[in-house]
C-alpha cells in the first residue's frame, strides 16, 4: 500500500521529510507502522522552493526504483529545501496484471494545471468504472490520462469539476470539486451495484496550499465470493495524520516542531507519523478533508466533514 506526505510552511530540506526522521518518508517503504507491508511500484515527489527561479513552478522527481537505494534521490534531498512537498510511494498488490512505469507514478501532474494529487487507497471494480467516469472529465484532460491507475482518474476527475483547472482554486472551490468528484464516484458505483469498500485517502498540493482527504466507500462491506481477492488498502481504514508547529527538525533527539500549534508556521500531513514521538500529531478524521493555507506567516487549517 502507498505511503504519502504533504508540507506546507518554513523552507526544509527534502532530506528531513524522507531520509533522516525515525519514520521517514523512504523508511516507510520498507518498514511502515500502520502497514502490514509495502509491495513497492515507484517514488515521486513535487516540490516547491520559494528560494527558487520561477517559484510557482515546483521540482519534479520520479522514479520506478526502490527510493531507499536512490542516490540520485538522496543527493537531490540534501541539497532542496521546500516550502511546500508533495512525495509518494506507490505500493501496489501482488498481481500479473499490474503496471509498473513511470506513468503510473505519483503525484499526477497535467499540463498547465497547479493542482497536483496523489492517492492512497483501492477503487473496486474500477476498470468498470471508467465509461460511466469519462463524461464528466473534460475532454483535453481526459486525453493527458496516460497511465493505468485509478488515481490519475480521480486526479483528473478533481480537476475537472474546477471553473479554470487552470489558476489555482480558493479553499471553498477545491473542497466542491472533492466533493463533486466523490458524488460522482458514488453515482457510478450504484449504477454497477458496487457496494465493496473501497479507500480513497487524497493528498493535494499546488504551492499556496494543501489538502488531505481521508475516505473510504461502503467500509466494511467485503465480496460475499470467496474467490474474490480484496486489496489490502481496502481491509482496514487507512491511516492519516497531521502536525504543526515551526522549525521542523530534530531537536533534543527528537524529529518534531516546536512552539506549539498556537505559535505554527508550518503544517506535515502523512500516512503515518514521521517521527517515533507521536504526541503532537492528530489523526485526521475518518470522512474529512482538511485543507490548509498559510496566512500572515501562520497555516489556517480547516477540517471539512463529507458525506
Amino acid at each position: 500500500m502507498c505511503r504519502a506526505l504533504l508540507y506546507l510552511g518554513e523552507p526544509v530540506l527534502l532530506d528531513n521529510f524522507l531520509y533522516r526522521p525515525d519514520s521517514a518518508l523512504v523508511r516507510q517503504s520498507y518498514m511502515p507502522k500502520m502497514l502490514n507491508m509495502m509491495n513497492l511500484a515507484g517514488f515521486g515527489l513535487r516540490a516547491w522552493d520559494p528560494a527558487s527561479p520561477s517559484p510557482e513552478l515546483p521540482y519534479s522527481y520520479y522514479s520506478q526504483s526502490l527510493p531507499v537505494f536512490d542516490r540520485n534521490l538522496k543527493n537531490l534531498a540534501e541539497k532542496i529545501r521546500a516550502g511546500c512537498l508533495l512525495a509518494h510511494v506507490r505500493g501496489v498488490a501482488y498481481h500479473t496484471r499490474v503496471e509498473i512505469s513511470l506513468q503510473n507514478c505519483h503525484p499526477f501532474h497535467f499540463k498547465d494545471v497547479p493542482l497536483v494529487m496523489a492517492h492512497n487507497g483501492d477503487l473496486a471494480r474500477f476498470a468498470d468504472m471508467k465509461p460511466l467516469l469519462s463524461p464528466s472529465i473534460k475532454p483535453y484532460l481526459l486525453s493527458q490520462i496516460h497511465g493505468t491507475t485509478d488515481s490519475e482518474w480521480v486526479y483528473a476527475l478533481i480537476v475537472s469539476q474546477l471553473a479554470d483547472p487552470q489558476r489555482h482554486p480558493g479553499a471553498d472551490e477545491l473542497t466542491k470539486a472533492v466533493e463533486s468528484t466523490l458524488d460522482i464516484i458514488r453515482d457510478a458505483r450504484r449504477k454497477l451495484g458496487i457496494a465493496v469498500s473501497s479507500s480513497l485517502n487524497l493528498f493535494i498540493a499546488d504551492g499556496t496550499q494543501l489538502a488531505a482527504v481521508r475516505y473510504c466507500f461502503d467500509f466494511g462491506c467485503f465480496p460475499t465470493d470467496d474467490a474474490a481477492r480484496m486489496h489490502e488498502a481496502n481491509l482496514s481504514y487507512l491511516s492519516l495524520w497531521y502536525t504543526a508547529g515551526r522549525n521542523y527538525g530534530l531537536h533534543d533527539g527528537e524529529w518534531q516542531m516546536t512552539g506549539g500549534s498556537e505559535n505554527a508556521t508550518s503544517i506535515l500531513v502523512a500516512s503515518e507519523p514521521l517521527t517515533r514521538d507521536t504526541a503532537a500529531w492528530v489523526e485526521v478524521p475518518e470522512y474529512s478533508m482538511l485543507h490548509a493555507t498559510i496566512k500572515n506567516n501562520r497555516p489556517k487549517i480547516v477540517i471539512h466533514d463529507l458525506d
